[in-house]
């Protein structure tokens, strides 16, 4: 799959999830930081997309700690939740 398509499916997937939260935490955080990933950051990003969504939004918050397996520069860029948008 060419990069485009992939990162369009990445898009659909992380603003699809469930819940209105989910969708904006997850959606949130491709659309701040999905142009700049590499293959092995999309490759790590889909793995995530395939969490609960409570799990990932729990590893976000820091109210669990992550699996080792996602570990890295787009777990701590998860974590710094300022790609979420506030309400005024």
């Amino acid at each position: 799959m060419d990069r485009e398509t992939r990162l369009k499916r990445l898009h659909f997937r992380s603003h699809h999830r469930g819940t209105r939260e989910a969708d904006l935490l997850i959606g949130g955080f491709f659309d701040a930081h999905g142009a700049a990933w590499n293959d092995t950051d999309m490759a790590l990003f889909e793995a995530l997309l395939e969490e609960q969504d409570v799990d990932i939004m729990a590893w976000a918050m820091g109210t669990q700690a992550p699996p080792a397996r996602y570990e890295g520069s787009i777990l701590a860029a998860l974590t710094t939740l300022t790609y979420v948008p506030v309400a005024e």
